[in-house]
């Protein structure tokens, strides 16, 4: 069994709506004392939707960090107050302008251990229905629906990248293609 490093302290460096930078202060058994930077957030939720035609819906999104588009599934921050399935709900009508009968909770994952605490919980949606889009100033979204065996191929050719996207399929496919 691995040991456990003691956290000493946690200092905020900086905080912003979405998530927090803190630094760590702990020591190692054997006595050995570090720091340790990470960001902290509240969570996050993902939504694989999949439309009564078996086809799952995708987003298409500018990334500013990357300068490029990314294909994606529908996400985003939890904030204070709501849960990862409120979350999940929020992002899916924000960001494709669906609501669904049914979130099925298929699993978790960290996103990067070594540099955020942040976990993911991913949900495939059905019984879906229009809505009304809310999509951030600063968001634009262009909607793409997919074969399941063709967001195989979109991961295979790099079309999709996206980590948490990737993360996440492998959590629902098995849901998804039944």
């Amino acid at each position: 069994m691995l040991k456990r490093w003691k956290r000493l302290d946690t200092e905020v460096v900086f905080r912003n709506p979405w998530w927090t930078y803190l630094r760590d202060r702990f020591e190692i058994p054997g006595g050995v004392r570090g720091e340790y930077h990470y960001v902290h957030t509240n969570g996050s939720g993902m939504v694989v939707p999949v439309d009564r035609a078996g086809r799952v819906v995708l987003v298409r999104q500018y990334r500013y960090l990357c300068d490029r588009e990314s294909l994606e599934f529908a996400a985003g921050s939890v904030k204070d107050g709501h849960t990862y399935e409120q979350t999940a709900r929020l992002e899916l009508a924000e960001e494709t302008g669906l609501a669904a009968d049914r979130l099925h909770d298929v699993g978790a994952f960290n996103p990067y251990n070594g540099v955020t605490d942040e976990m993911c919980r991913v949900f495939v949606a059905t019984g879906l229905r229009p809505t009304q889009a809310k999509p951030d100033a600063t968001e634009e979204f262009v909607i793409e629906r997919y074969e399941p065996g063709e967001v195989d191929r979109l991961i295979r050719e790099g079309v999709i990248w996206d980590g948490m996207t990737l993360a996440a399929w492998m959590l629902a496919r098995d849901q998804v293609i039944g």
